[in-house]
């Protein structure tokens, strides 16, 4: 049963990537299309949700690099960023719905403002610390929140809904502790 569940969990985290590889693809044919709706971010998200914490983490870590390999972004050092930031997403939702046990929204809203905190400590390790370059949170958040307003809303509205569908429609045991 175990060995079944770790399957399942591989093949729900691959599909996941993959579809983390793709879809920035289609967003990204837009002059920044890709910065403002967060397309990479959608697919990590719902891993948080239907993965147990390590593949969740997995998924989060794994998709930036293989979409570096081969699409080219995003470009270095920004990658080590986006490690970052999409792991916390995708390990802090899966904490917090499948081992905490919160509520959708609260794992979702929880799980983005820890990995939008994390940005911020990976922009400014990059930028200052390993760049030399002067370091402005405002400008740093005013990209973060305020130029990914539009994708922000399109996880809060899309996430939810699409886990919903996952549950209810495929019968995808979102539980996965594996009772």
């Amino acid at each position: 049963m175990k060995q079944k569940l770790n399957l399942q969990q591989l093949v729900r985290a691959a599909l996941l990537i993959a579809i983390g590889i793709i879809l920035p693809q289609v967003f990204h044919s837009v002059k920044d299309a890709g910065s403002i709706l967060l397309p990479m971010h959608i697919p990590v998200l719902i891993g948080g949700f239907i993965l147990n914490p390590y593949y969740a983490l997995c998924v989060g870590i794994i998709t930036p690099i293989l979409s570096l390999l081969f699409t080219g972004m995003p470009n270095f050092p920004y990658i080590y960023v986006m490690m970052l930031e999409l792991a916390s997403y995708a390990l802090f939702i899966s904490l917090l719905y499948n081992k905490v046990k919160l509520g959708l929204y609260p794992s979702l809203i929880g799980g983005m403002i820890v990995g939008r905190i994390m940005s911020i400590i990976g922009n400014y390790f990059i930028l200052h610390i390993l760049m030399s370059a002067p370091f402005n949170i405002s400008v740093v958040a005013a990209g973060l929140f305020i130029k990914g307003i539009p994708g922000i809303v399109i996880q809060i509205v899309l996430i939810p809904l699409i886990v919903y569908a996952l549950k209810r429609n495929l019968n995808i045991m979102v539980n996965t502790n594996g009772k």
